[in-house]
């Protein structure tokens, strides 16, 4: 049995963001236990270093969401260990007319998250960048 206890807590008295019928966050998040792991900002790159899905930011959050998915399988967790996202964007309109691809990627993975616009990301292309932090059993 997992030593980690995470609970999400959606308290009555704070605003619940839904789109299409999908809570896209949980507005707090409990953990006990476990090994905490951090993931830089991932961007849309694939392996090679190329720009995937220049202009397109369903593309990118797809590609950012491969590799966070990537990033969680190399330290041993999945989706369901995130416990809280920050998401960069370039253009917020763009970002939320595309959330759809963003609960593509995350399914019913609900950590809390905070999508902050912002001029510019790394490379002129970049539309999206995520940081992550998730929680795993220790093993102990």
């Amino acid at each position: 049995m997992s030593k980690v206890q995470r609970k999400n807590l959606y308290p009555d008295t704070l605003y619940r963001r839904v789109v299409g019928g999908h809570l896209l966050y949980a507005p707090v998040v409990t953990v006990k236990g476990g090994t905490t792991i951090y993931v830089s900002g991932l961007v849309s790159r694939n392996k090679a270093g190329d720009v995937i899905g220049k202009g397109d930011m369903a593309a990118q959050i797809r590609q950012v969401g491969e590799n966070l998915k990537l990033s969680l399988d190399a330290a041993g967790a999945t989706f369901k260990d995130l416990v809280r996202t920050v998401t960069y964007v370039t253009d917020i309109d763009a970002f939320f007319a595309n959330v759809d691809a963003r609960q593509e990627v995350f399914g019913e993975a609900l950590p809390t998250s905070s999508t902050i616009g912002v001029s510019r990301l790394s490379h002129p292309d970049f539309l999206v960048e995520v940081e992550a932090f998730a929680v795993i059993d220790d093993g102990e």
